[in-house]
């Protein structure tokens, strides 16, 4: 089963708001998901979203795939250098290949 962390249109017409949701990728986009990690939305300036950051690094590394757009947002958050798992969310990325040369 392939699992993708995608976005799940919700909101009146005209007035789009999202839910990024853990889904199968056979089921239709906003049909049925596995889990909510989140929302998003675009109609706010500036755009508004709130992902649980704990249960994304959980769901990428079970090998979930995020869609181009959800990606976007993990970026913005910084939950893919969580899910490397050696850097904290707001270090710099050169930060601890500087560390191991000095102590050399």
């Amino acid at each position: 089963m392939a699992v993708k962390i995608r976005l799940r249109r919700m909101g009146a017409r005209h007035r789009p708001f999202y839910r990024v949701v853990v889904a199968d990728s056979r089921s239709p986009r906003d049909g049925r998901f596995i889990e909510s990690i989140g929302y998003y939305d675009p109609t706010t300036e500036p755009a508004v979203s709130k992902i649980d950051a704990e249960k994304a690094v959980a769901w990428l590394r079970k090998g979930a795939q995020p869609t181009e757009t959800v990606r976007a947002l993990f970026r913005r958050h910084g939950i893919f250098r969580m899910a490397e798992g050696g850097q904290a969310a707001g270090a710099p990325e050169g930060a601890e290949d500087g560390a191991a040369g000095a102590q050399d």
